[in-house]
């Protein structure tokens, strides 16, 4: 068992074997472990099957379910107006907006799991820190208790609320109502609101924040030199002169995986793909100066199907979370612009821009945290397991 435990926890520490795999080994193992040897005593010896009798658990199921909702908010957004209302109530008043946040987080909290909860708030406050060059970890902590104080105030508020429930009832005490906790804890949450309110951002220590900068980000990206283009003909001088001198490459890629040196006097034809890194809005500004195209993600060709120079053509930042379905998979396994309809651009990971020069970006697995440049039609409804940055 002690062999079985140290072998679990290895697992649950590797990011590229999925949680829900290792999971299951643990059962598998345990299970036929216990079929093969089974172990004499006093009590009959455990079967097999008892290691799954508490998937059909009543408690089980509900959490699961509660858990499906909650997914179901994030990726429906059914909770961005409530955050975009609180997004501008802190524009008037601070202080207010921070209790009226802590109340909301809690409450919320009460129906549904925590997660969605905090997913909604993270990114406001984080951005009402940078705006206001305070201190994220005055907001985001106080935030993050108060959903724990909501998630008490019913039954399925929390996990454990549901456990307590399902062994009173195994245990044929008295059965709880809905609300049956909530009185005790609108007593005691009430001190806890104020004192998250008023106290607790005094105490926490101030944190420098990675997101302090908040200018625009670099990303790497490629523009495709068409026939016809400004670029088709002319040296690498002439085309940095075009765009006065703003622009910056760093490698020129002709045909299949051959790269060249970004020389003055290297002469740009058609096909060619410039590598260079700069702002989302310095890019788009070097695709209308050179006449030139912001490469698709992969292979992916430019039609009517997929536009990317279409009058109501937007660039947008989506940036991944924990748990969003494309981690640890690459835009082409993931048929990303079939799916959802944008175009990615470009990748921003760990506060640099990223690209690799013998992949594809489409090839390249993303992580959490990843930010991804993607360009699509305005009207665009598509939606992904992903918060959008911009």
């Amino acid at each position: 068992m002690i062999a079985v435990t140290l072998v679990a926890l290895f697992l649950f520490t590797r990011e590229k074997i999925p949680l829900e795999t290792s999971s299951l080994a643990v059962i598998v193992v345990l299970s036929a472990g216990f079929a093969l040897f089974p172990m004499h005593g006093e009590q009959p010896p455990i079967q097999a099957e008892a290691f799954f009798l508490g998937f059909g658990h009543e408690a089980l199921i509900a959490v699961s379910g509660l858990m499906i909702a909650g997914h179901g908010l994030v990726r429906t957004g059914a909770l961005e107006p409530v955050g975009r209302t609180l997004a501008r109530l802190w524009a008037i008043s601070p202080v207010l907006s921070l209790l009226l946040t802590l109340l909301v987080a809690a409450t919320l909290s009460a129906f549904v799991n925590n997660t969605p909860i905090v997913v909604l708030l993270l990114p406001i406050l984080i951005s009402v820190s940078i705006r206001t060059k305070t201190s994220a970890s005055g907001m985001l902590m106080p935030m993050g208790f108060a959903t724990l104080l909501g998630g008490m105030a019913t039954t399925i508020g929390t996990s454990t609320n549901l456990l307590v429930v399902a062994i009173a009832a195994d245990l044929g005490l008295r059965h709880f109502g809905m609300f049956d906790f909530a009185e005790p804890m609108l007593i005691a949450g009430g001190f806890g609101i104020v004192y998250l309110w008023l106290i607790a951002p005094r105490l926490l220590p101030v944190r420098e924040s990675l997101l302090e900068d908040d200018s625009p980000r670099v990303f790497a990206a490629r523009l495709t030199i068409p026939e016809g283009s400004f670029c088709d003909g002319k040296t690498l001088a002439e085309v940095i002169e075009k765009t006065a001198g703003s622009l910056k490459v760093r490698r020129i890629r002709r045909g299949q995986g051959a790269h060249l040196l970004p020389l003055p006097d290297a002469i740009i034809h058609a096909g060619d793909q410039l590598v260079v890194r700069d702002t989302p809005v310095n890019l788009k500004e070097f695709e209308q100066v050179l006449g030139a195209v912001l490469y698709s993600s992969g292979d992916t060709p430019v039609d009517e199907e997929h536009p990317l120079a279409a009058d109501d053509q937007q660039l947008a930042e989506i940036a991944l979370f924990m748990g969003a379905s494309q981690v640890g998979k690459s835009l082409r396994t993931t048929h990303f612009l079939e799916h959802f309809q944008v175009a990615v651009l470009a990748l921003h990971r760990t506060g640099r821009a990223y690209i690799s020069p013998k992949r594809q970006l489409a090839d390249i697995p993303l992580r959490v945290g990843d930010v991804l440049l993607v360009q699509g039609a305005g009207t665009t409804g598509a939606r992904c397991h992903c918060r959008s940055a911009a």
